[in-house]
């Protein structure tokens, strides 16, 4: 690297959402310089090798963005990204077809069957389930001038063409619980997706997140296998730094960001810490810097308060970045964990280990592992045979494509609980590293209620990570968790992070945000920040994609401003 370079396009984090943004406008025909702290990039993409032979994915391993529109766009498929097939069809717009519960695998009703694919699109002719989900996660948000009504917000227009049956302006109101209990009669799998929901996108109880939280439990499926892409998220990642190099972006790691230069008003450029690699170096932006760091660090680091206004800085003070807690864990076997005899019909009637969510039977058993995420410092309180758990097991991994290769060993999980938010505001962070023996045996006693080989005979080792663990390794993963910022109504679409940036513009101008606590919609929505983001670029003047483009059907330009819509 020279003393000074010189790029159109400067982005800082080389996570999933600041790659994609390089791929988009490298293939644009822009000069683009992405710039990342650790050695590599991928952020929560990642896949580690804590021994030799066993590879786990310590963050994200479920692809749940199998509708976004990056896949053909970007031409995945050619540098590399790879489905396991055959694919089941877990959900595709259907539910699963059966759920958790104490006293076994409870299969679903054919009311449940009619409301799910209802809601989700599968049942019209042709299916909108798609679009559906498109409408919620992948289309920016409204300009400022437009107020969102139950008329412009994309997910109601899609009802209402597609199943005006459906559409209601109490929608907008409605909790997930809410929308559920009209629709389906089955509690265990309102309580099924009301967790799963929780993991994914917005909990079960949000006022008025009801059809986002719904439709973050339908893209979790919607490829089907939740370890779809070959060598897992980490594979994803590989395809889409392959897309962004083969269009000509240019990737720097060990290039941490110390400053982002603001001229005149401007983003500039940025300027790298002592440490970078090839030392002290500036590195200059003709047409626009983006940042896919977190929102604090942007605001409060990288740019300072010399050139922001003190209300605006107090205000991003005041977000919360402590969004959710997951507590992970894999478990090296010697054998594939066994269903215990109430679990081996539904799912576990052939034998293999394909995991679930646990236990389902309640709301109030819901509530109250919420409560603990939500409401409470240190341990988690519920007992271990309440706590509610995912895991993804054994048997959803392809044999061809294994995670163990440790002959008479292989890998179960990961396992997930949510543990209590507040954890990383403690006087002392990483206060769950200090009792993490305590938590690894209080998920295996939970684990134990549906598995019966859950001990010493079985398990070589158990690795965890804590959300500390998350969020120290990886600073996309603020609060351990996905999405970052809280996922409700006030957080929102329009509303995220703060109104007067939820389309990607800054308070500097030039300087564009592109990171999971920055924009809609965050969390494990790949290529959907970037996406969004790309329509206020073309606005701007700053990107000039070619026919293979195509906007959001919901999108609506800014009035003053180059249309995103190809003419």
């Amino acid at each position: 690297m020279s003393s000074e370079e010189r790029y159109d396009i400067v982005i800082i984090g080389a996570g999933h959402n600041g790659t994609t943004a390089a791929a988009y406008l490298a293939k644009c025909g822009l000069s683009v310089c992405l710039l990342e702290e650790r050695p590599e990039g991928g952020g929560a993409q990642e896949n580690t090798e804590p021994i030799a032979g066993v590879r786990i994915s310590p963050h994200a391993i479920a692809n749940c963005a199998g509708p976004a529109p990056g896949w053909e766009q970007l031409e995945l498929c050619k540098y590399g990204f790879r489905m396991q097939w055959p694919l089941t069809t877990l959900f595709q717009g259907k539910p699963p077809p059966y759920v958790m519960t104490t006293e076994g695998w409870m299969p679903i009703t054919e009311k449940d069957k009619q409301g799910w694919t209802k809601l989700s699109g599968a049942q019209a002719q042709p299916s909108f389930t798609k679009d559906l989900a498109r409408a919620v996660f992948w289309c920016p948000p409204h300009p400022p001038e437009v107020e969102p009504t139950a008329e412009n917000i994309p997910f109601m227009q899609v009802y209402k063409k597609r199943q005006p049956d459906v559409w209601t302006e109490e929608l907008l109101q409605m909790t997930l619980f809410d929308l559920l209990d009209e629709y389906l009669e089955s509690e265990p799998l309102k309580v099924h997706a009301a967790y799963l929901a929780a993991l994914e996108t917005a909990h079960g109880h949000f006022q008025g997140m009801g059809i986002p939280a719904f439709c973050g439990v339908v893209t979790f499926g919607y490829f089907d296998r939740a370890v779809g892409p070959r060598g897992n998220m980490h594979g994803y990642y590989h395809a889409i730094l392959r897309c962004a190099i083969a269009h000509g972006a240019v990737v720097r790691t060990c290039c941490p960001v110390e400053e982002i230069i603001v001229s005149n008003g401007r983003a500039a450029g940025v300027r790298l810490r002592d440490n970078a690699a090839g030392r002290g170096k500036m590195v200059w932006a003709n047409r626009a810097v983006i940042s896919a760091t977190d929102l604090k660090q942007t605001f409060l680091k990288l740019i300072g308060p010399r050139h922001l206004d003190a209300s605006f800085i107090q205000r991003i003070k005041d977000l919360s970045l402590k969004g959710g807690s997951l507590y992970h864990s894999q478990f090296l076997t010697r054998q594939p964990f066994r269903y215990r005899p109430q679990f081996r019909t539904g799912w576990g009637r052939s034998g293999v280990f394909y995991g679930g969510i646990y236990p389902c039977d309640s709301r109030e058993i819901y509530f109250d592992n919420i409560a603990d995420e939500l409401g409470r410092r240190g341990k988690p309180s519920v007992p271990p045979d309440r706590v509610m758990w995912l895991i993804v097991g054994s048997g959803q991994y392809s044999p061809t494509d294994p995670q163990c290769t440790i002959p008479g060993c292989l890998l179960e999980g990961p396992m997930d609980i949510v543990v209590p938010t507040p954890e990383p505001h403690m006087k002392e962070p990483e206060g769950l590293s200090k009792v993490r023996d305590e938590i690894n045996g209080y998920m295996r006693q939970a684990l134990s209620q549906v598995v019966e080989n859950v001990d010493s005979d079985n398990i070589v080792h158990q690795w965890a990570g804590t959300p500390y663990d998350s969020e120290f390794r990886n600073t996309g993963l603020t609060g351990g968790s996905w999405y970052g910022l809280r996922p409700c109504q006030d957080q929102w679409w329009t509303q995220r992070p703060l109104p007067e940036l939820s389309r990607y513009r800054t308070p500097i101008e030039g300087l564009y945000l592109c990171h999971q606590t920055s924009g809609h919609p965050g969390g494990l929505c790949l290529m959907a920040i970037p996406y969004n983001l790309m329509h206020i670029l073309i606005e701007d003047g700053i990107a000039e994609p070619g026919n293979w483009w195509y906007p959001s059907p919901w999108y609506i330009p800014q009035p003053g401003k180059r249309s995103a819509i190809p003419v």
